[in-house]
Order: C-alpha cells, then structure tokens, then sequence
C-alpha cells in the first residue's frame, strides 16, 4: 500500500497544475451547491417565518356565524375570533400631502388577537383604531395618526385611525392586510354578534394538521392549517431545492470528468512504465490502487476546500443578506441558513462522482500485458 500511495503522490507532483485545476474543478462545484441550497434554505426559512408572523397556525371556520363556541384542546396556546372584511381605503390629501387609494382585507380580531400575532403591534388595537401592514401604509401614504376610511361592497362607510404598523418582511401580508377590532367589523358588515370562527396558535406549528383533526371532530367547524393555506407555496419552495441541487450536481460531473482526464493521460503516457512496473513484481491491483489514489486524493482535497469555500461564503453572505425586490419575492432581503445535511449530500454526491471518474480510467492498465505494453 505504501507503494501505491508513493506512486500516486509522484503522480499528482508530477502533474502540478493539471492537479490544481482539477481540485479547483471539484472544490467550485461543492462550493456552488452548498451555497445555492443554503440560500434556499435561508429563503424557505425567512419566507415561512414571515408567513406565519401574520398567519394563525390554524383557522377554524365556523358553519354557523352565530354558534361558535371557543375550541379547547390543550396544544392550543392562544386564540382569537375573527371577521374578515374586504374594504377599500382611502386616506385624504393634506398640506403638501396627496390622497392614498388601496384595496384591503380587514382582519376583525377579538381578545387574544396579540398572543396568536405575537409582534405585529395588535395592543395598539382600539374602537375605530387599524394597524395596517407596513407596505400598504406607504401605499397609502399613511402615518400613525393619519385618518382613514373604509368602504365596504355594500356601501358601508367607517372612518379608523391609524394607531401602528407591522412588518413582516412578506410583501404580499404587509401590502394586503390590516387589523382592526372584531366590533368595528360586524359593524362594517351589519353583523352584530357573528364570527367567522377562530384563529389558532399551537405550541408546535408542524403538529398543526394533527390538532386540527381533533378540533374539527369535537366542535362545529372546518379547518384549514398554514400548511393547507400555504400548500403552493411550500411545494413549490420543496421543488425549488430538489432541481437546484441537480442542477449544480452537473458541475461536479464536469469536475469529475477532469479527474478522469487526468488519470487518462496518465495512463496513456505511462503505459510502458506500467508495464515495466509489472515486469519488475508489482501486482495489477498495486498499479490499480495508485491511480485510484491519484484521483481520491484529488476529489477529497477538492471536496475539503469546497466545504471550507461554502461555508466561508455562506457565513458571509449570513450577515451581509442580499437585497431583493418584496414584490416579487415576498421578502425583502435573503438571508442564509447553514444544513449541516446539505453540506454532507455534497461531499457525498462529489466523493461518488470522483470515485467513477478514478474507476473509469483505470480498466485499461487492469487489462494490460507486460509483454505487449513493451514491445509497443
């Protein structure tokens, strides 16, 4: 064994920036997969976070407005009744000031509304007082203080004063929602005394589908959990990452097949020398394991850097996020989170592809004769 490792490390010398480059092949391409699929996490994480800061981990929906009793299940850590209204808003011109138009959906919450939306400013909640999300506010051109006004389908007019924001970094909940009490609701529908059912949140979100099975069996409701109600979304964000990694996954290939170049013209050049090699006692799976060596030590060196590349990267990009446009992308910025899994399933993926790239080359010497090798 230590004669195959001498000869492959004779090898690797011999060929110094044929090995670099190779390396460097290997290393980017694990490099660019484990920063992709961070990025992703980051993505998924911040976008499922932003989500849930305005969405209750589940939602009864009662089938009856006026019989909807409070639902009781001990993962259940607050709750809050609630009556949408969809409204348009308009805020009038003032001094050096100029009129905000933009459609909303009111949320109507009642007591416990703070405890189920922990973070959006809902103690600042009052009669004839909203709490509008931070991007419909700048639509509006809105200020705390600043006078609004509601006008229902039905031609039901209220006026609200602004008492507070919220920002949840997901654009399309900050530029579409706003809070109002559940009173200043049934008044804006004619609805005295009805609900449309409950918000919910629970101790552990990823339960969310379990528990709303219960409440649904025990009280007079249907439910929809945030999974159900962001159902597209996570699908689409699970997809995301699946073709992201396959994607990147063909440059390992291409790095692979640098490594197998490598050991090719190797092979091809010291074809008389393995032979002579044979002559002299060493065995076929001697001159086997010191190519193979060749190109392990190539793909694990390159596998070591392009962790150590990834995770510089990723730890930079941590605390320097990139800034994306929230109407398009829902956030604002794109933050990073580190898997130590992913960083495994490309070591892993980049250690297979190099092992097949150092088999490959090597059938011809295991096939070689001495005798002919010498001769030719």
């Amino acid at each position: 064994m230590r004669f195959s490792w001498f000869l492959a490390l004779r090898h690797i010398l011999y060929r110094r920036w044929q090995s670099v480059a190779t390396v460097l092949g290997v290393a980017g391409g694990v490099s660019a997969i484990t920063i992709a699929l961070s990025l992703t996490n980051g993505f998924t994480d911040q976008l499922i976070r932003a989500t849930l800061k305005a969405t209750p981990h589940i939602v009864l929906v009662a089938y009856d407005g006026s019989d909807a009793p409070p639902p009781k299940d001990p993962e259940i850590t607050a709750k809050t009744p609630f009556l949408p209204v969809k409204v348009l808003l308009t805020r009038r011109a003032g001094a050096g000031r100029r009129a905000g138009t933009d459609f909303a959906t009111l949320i109507g919450v009642g007591q416990g509304a703070p405890a189920v939306y922990p973070g959006l400013n809902l103690e600042a909640l009052a009669p004839r007082k909203v709490v509008l999300g931070s991007a419909l506010a700048a639509a509006l051109g809105a200020v705390p203080g600043d006078t609004l006004y509601a006008l229902t389908v039905g031609q039901k007019r209220r006026s609200f004063s602004l008492a507070a924001q919220f920002d949840t970094g997901n654009y399309v909940i900050d530029a579409g929602y706003a809070f109002i009490t559940l009173e200043d609701a049934q008044a804006l529908l004619g609805a005295e005394g009805t609900v449309a059912g409950w918000h919910l949140r629970i101790k552990d979100p990823a339960r969310a589908r379990e528990v709303a099975r219960r409440l649904v069996e025990n009280g007079p409701y249907w439910a929809q959990t945030w999974q159900d109600l962001n159902r597209t979304l996570l699908e689409q964000l699970a997809l995301q990452k699946r073709v992201i990694g396959l994607v990147l996954s063909l440059i390992l290939g291409v790095a692979a097949l640098g490594i197998a170049n490598v050991l090719a013209l190797v092979v091809r050049e010291k074809q008389a020398d393995i032979a002579l090699l044979r002559v002299l006692g060493a065995s076929s799976p001697q001159v086997y394991a010191a190519f193979a060596l060749e190109g392990l030590i190539l793909g694990a060196v390159g596998i070591a850097l392009g962790n150590l590349l990834g995770l510089l990267a990723a730890l930079y990009l941590q605390s320097h996020p990139i800034a994306i446009p929230g109407e398009l992308y829902f956030i604002t910025e794109l933050p990073v989170a580190l898997e130590g899994r992913d960083f495994l399933n490309a070591s892993g993926v980049a250690l297979v592809a190099v092992l097949l790239a150092s088999v490959f080359p090597l059938l011809r010497p295991l096939r070689l004769k001495p005798a002919e090798a010498l001769r030719d």
